[in-house]
């Protein structure tokens, strides 16, 4: 039996392919006990907790908002470092810092119990249809095991290397995406008062060496439309995943001043009342500060 923890904007979807595809039993448990009855009618079994999961499944996928609460189902009070038994296996699909990874990995290989950090990256509609990229921090003999079941809810697949590593790559990922969005705010705020049509302006840049992942999802199908839904990777998941990324910088002794600058811009962003919408949003602080500057200019003659 496979058993699922975390059924929010990605884990949902992600717990409904391994059930619709795998042939398994699914066992899923969330503190949300609308999402948990959601998903019942999608023939998964839901859990009364964390430790129920841990006692009926062999193979247990997370999908939580960040660190803190992936050590808490881990290690905390009913955890599964407490119940699983030997031999089984969790597969971490959240975004955590690496070095939590790393002590997971270590902590769960005391007790006999596998471990792989397996974060995805790409749109909740890719999650819906399976088409997610997962990165994966592991030992060879786990990522066999578990690459058949994360090829129900990605179409990319990457063994990365030892555990942390699909972690940090996992990182990395959105640091580059963070200061693409960024740029592409700029640019929307820039051309703007050029006087060319935001519409014209994305499709020229992806006609060109300014195409990108980000260009064609963040920027056309939401910056160009205004539209920054909730329950989406909202601007709050966003400085979550650029402070790890910075943390491990530091770590390392760097210091990545376009990294640094996106992450400012994302606090302005949720310090503006954008926290809660999904996080090119702050495409309306960066368009609202050259309003601003430009209004203080005409005042002061």
């Amino acid at each position: 039996m496979l058993g699922f923890i975390g059924l929010g904007v990605m884990g949902a979807p992600m717990c409904r392919n391994l059930a619709a595809k795998s042939g398994q039993e699914v066992r899923a448990f969330d503190s949300d006990l609308e999402a948990l009855a959601q998903l019942d009618q999608s023939g998964v079994s839901p859990a009364e907790s964390v430790r129920d999961v841990a006692e009926h499944a062999d193979i247990i996928f997370l999908s939580l908002p960040g660190g803190p609460h992936v050590t808490s189902v881990c290690l905390g009070a009913g955890s599964l470092l407490t119940h699983l038994k030997p031999g089984g296996l969790v597969v971490d699909l959240s975004t955590t810092p690496v070095h939590v990874a790393c002590d997971l990995n270590a902590r769960f290989s005391a007790r006999g119990i596998q471990f792989a950090d397996a974060p995805v990256a790409r749109t909740r509609d890719a999650a819906a249809n399976g088409t997610l990229s997962v990165m994966v921090g592991s030992n060879e003999k786990v990522f066999t095991r578990i690459k058949p079941l994360l090829e129900f809810i990605g179409s990319d697949i990457t063994h990365c290397g030892a555990p942390g590593t699909g972690q940090a790559m996992k990182l990395v990922n959105n640091m580059v995406l963070f200061q693409n969005v960024v740029a592409l705010a700029e640019a929307l705020a820039l051309i703007g008062h050029a006087g060319v049509d935001p519409q014209l302006a994305f499709e020229v840049l992806s006609k060109g060496s300014a195409d990108s992942f980000a260009l064609r999802n963040h920027g056309m199908k939401a910056m160009l439309k205004g539209d920054y839904p909730e329950r989406a990777f909202s601007s709050e998941y966003a400085l979550k995943d650029i402070r790890y990324a910075l943390r491990l910088a530091e770590e390392a002794g760097l210091f990545l001043s376009g990294a640094d600058n996106a992450k400012e811009v994302i606090k302005k962003a949720i310090r503006a009342g954008y926290g809660k919408e999904y996080f090119p949003a702050l495409a309306k602080v960066i368009a609202g500060t050259g309003a601003a500057k430009g209004a203080a200019k005409k005042k002061g003659g």
